[in-house]
């Protein structure tokens, strides 16, 4: 596993980033990887530990010390089959998991972590530039049709795990593009678009028809599918966001991230923004509300369009910044994390409640709120009002959306609203139809919605031909 006293001999590294000054001006992405050397020295430092925690924290149940060993000995390929043997895509988890993986490895204990994600991203990356990444179909055909409705990370990963198995499937994808999240959801600067182009283009060639523009209990029944189909695999996420319904809630300039953030992935992709009005921060005074990962999105688009402030305000206290190791390893651990975006220039206020929005001739211009205790209380005499002309409601998604294609098709929910379905077989309320990822879990990483589709697409295999060589 590496050099056996490389953690000993060698201190961590891990990727930069471009300076903040010549990021914000475009949506490239900026992470500057390792040498090659360097990133070799970093697979060095896995240790002998006998227990790989690092399994603990991966959803996906990468190899990692496997593939660490490999890169240490020079051997990129044989690296990049181990990975992508339990990881379909891992130039996304590379780029925008947050590494779950690091924070159980053993030399976390010492806050010294092996540099995983990066490690991963540069197998990942040396498998797309060497030509690796090639379509494998299935040398026999099964006869059977399965549908997939929604093309994110788990409907992805799905798909491409029931092709492989020689079956004819079909992905039903409501926008122009496939991608889900991952195409119209995560910004540019952090994953460009490039990446899901590559995996669709293999697909295509593993047999996998996209159908866009197909939003199934919209413009395509539901039930159609259903005598169609010998299998339907439900991965549409979770889309229905929290709202925060205070007084002045209904002025204009106050919207959803998830409004937000796909119009700028459009933009750079050159995808025309039709029957929409365009929400830009430029020039304005930008509130996201949300503290986690889709309000640091905003942030950083924000900036890059030019906005005169952003403020980032959560309801939650700040976590202490750093953890006691003695508590949460191997877990993952409760503290501050500052993301890219909020070094680019964000203010941030934990511990504050929202109260009212304020505006003038319909428009919001600024937020009234206070500050708030440990139990979220407000704290009398704390009150302040800040400038806003545009808010942006970041915090997070309640379930699936439920009118439309649940509804038509009778899926049972879970006590949260999600579709019902336990994680030994990935079966609904409904013969033949299956559910997976956010749609079934609610929100969560890309890489349980990554998982979560491998074994759906197990499950389905396994449904339709009494066994499976499918991995789970």
């Amino acid at each position: 596993m590496g050099k056996i006293t490389g953690f000993l001999e060698i201190d961590r590294e891990d990727r930069d980033y471009a300076p903040v000054e010549e990021r914000v001006k475009n949506y490239r992405e900026f992470v500057l990887p390792l040498s090659e050397k360097d990133t070799r020295d970093q697979a060095a430092r896995c240790m002998d530990c006998g227990i790989p925690y690092c399994h603990n924290g991966c959803p996906v149940n990468n190899q990692i010390p496997d593939w660490n060993d490999l890169v240490y000995r020079g051997n990129w390929e044989e690296a990049a089959r181990n990975l992508l043997s339990t990881n379909n895509f891992p130039e996304v988890t590379g780029r925008v998991c947050p590494a779950p993986c690091e924070a159980s490895c053993t030399l976390n204990i010492e806050d010294t972590p092996v540099s995983i994600k990066t490690i991963e991203c540069a197998i990942a990356d040396r498998a797309i530039e060497s030509g690796w990444i090639k379509p494998e179909p299935a040398s026999i055909k099964t006869g059977k049709k399965v549908a997939v409705v929604g093309s994110g990370p788990a409907g992805m990963a799905c798909a491409q795990q029931l092709a492989r198995a020689g079956h004819d499937v079909h992905v039903f994808e409501k926008h122009a593009k496939a991608g889900g999240l991952l195409r119209y959801g995560i910004p540019d600067f952090k994953m460009e678009k490039g990446i899901v182009d590559l995996r669709v283009e293999q697909m295509q060639g593993e047999g996998v028809t996209f159908h866009y523009g197909a939003h199934v209990g919209v413009n395509v029944p539901a039930e159609k599918l259903l005598g169609e189909y010998d299998a339907v695999a439900l991965t549409g996420g979770s889309e229905f966001p929290r709202d925060l319904p205070i007084p002045g809630r209904d002025l204009d300039g106050i919207h959803f991230a998830m409004d937000f953030l796909p119009q700028q992935n459009r933009r750079v992709s050159g995808e025309p923004l039709t029957g929409v009005k365009d929400i830009l921060a430029t020039g304005k005074h930008v509130v996201v509300i949300g503290g986690g990962d889709t309000g640091s999105d905003c942030i950083g688009t924000s900036i890059r369009q030019g906005a005169l402030s952003v403020t980032n305000f959560e309801i939650m206290p700040m976590p202490p910044k750093r953890e006691n190791k003695a508590l949460t390893w191997p877990d993952w651990p409760y503290k501050l994390r500052t993301s890219s975006s909020h070094e680019e220039g964000a203010e941030r206020e934990f511990s504050v409640l929202t109260q009212k929005f304020e505006g003038e001739n319909g428009k919001v211009k600024a937020i009234h709120c206070v500050r708030a205790d440990d139990k979220i209380k407000p704290i009398p005499g704390s009150e302040f009002t800040i400038k806003a002309d545009l808010v942006l409601l970041a915090m997070g998604f309640v379930h699936p959306v439920q009118d439309g294609m649940l509804k038509s098709l009778g899926v049972a929910l879970d006590q949260r609203g999600n579709a019902r379905a336990n994680t030994d077989d990935y079966k609904t309320s409904l013969p033949k139809v299956f559910a997976a990822g956010d749609m079934r879990r609610g929100q969560s990483l890309v890489v349980w919605a990554i998982r979560e589709g491998r074994q759906c697409a197990h499950a389905i295999d396994k449904f339709l031909m009494g066994m499976t060589n499918l991995p789970r």
